[in-house]
């Protein structure tokens, strides 16, 4: 049985519930991190030395760091939708998981952390502006590629859609303005109408 340790309003534990969704794969949640607490005990440091959230068990395999799980999670199932055995293909696809980690959660923080969850007269509405600039900056990449193929991943649905499917929900869900990316936004659309998106991604922002 995978165990996955997490609160479901992580965007990195979202990547994680969504992508074991659309394996079709049977897991139990347990709640850490936030509300939760647990991640500073020892039971859970025992696990993931770092205090942070995801951690995955499968049996006596423990793993931490959210894309190196959805990795093993792809490779683990052997669907050939999400690792693919064209290596070219695969690494097509995974780019995207660091490049998401790589570029996003920066502005994502600049504008996520005081639109919501600060209260309005403590806002840094610099830091937002920011943020938002920050976005617009890195939107064109990805609406580039989008405009050439119907996915991140290539002309399927596939890992590589993940993070940034997770981030792109927060940046849609925001009242703010926002550039015109018709790509970037026909492949949103795309992903909202996935059961597992739905499910996982598609929350309250909190």
């Amino acid at each position: 049985m995978l165990t996955v340790w997490g609160r479901e309003n992580s965007t990195n534990v979202k990547k994680v519930l969504w992508l074991l969704d659309e394996l079709g794969e049977t897991y139990q949640l347990v709640g850490a991190g936030g509300a939760y607490g647990k991640v500073n005990e020892p039971l859970y440091l025992s696990l993931n030395p770092n205090g942070l959230v995801p951690c995955l068990q499968d049996d006596d395999f423990v793993l931490w760091e959210s894309n190196a799980i959805l990795r093993y999670l792809v490779e683990r199932s052997g669907n050939p939708m999400f690792w693919s055995s064209d290596a070219q293909q695969r690494a097509s696809a995974d780019k995207w998981l660091d490049w998401a980690s790589n570029s996003l959660p920066l502005p994502f923080r600049q504008v996520y952390i005081n639109l919501i969850r600060t209260p309005e007269d403590k806002r840094d509405m610099a830091a937002v502006a920011t943020g938002i600039a920050g976005f617009e900056k890195l939107w064109p990449v990805v609406d580039a590629v989008l405009a050439k193929q119907t996915w991140l991943s290539g002309d399927t649905f596939g890992i590589g859609d993940i993070p940034m499917g997770c981030f792109a929900y927060a940046w849609f869900g925001l009242e703010i303005e926002r550039q015109p990316h018709p790509n970037l936004e026909r492949w949103y659309q795309q992903l909202t109408q996935r059961p597992a998106y739905q499910k996982h991604v598609m929350i309250p922002l909190s």
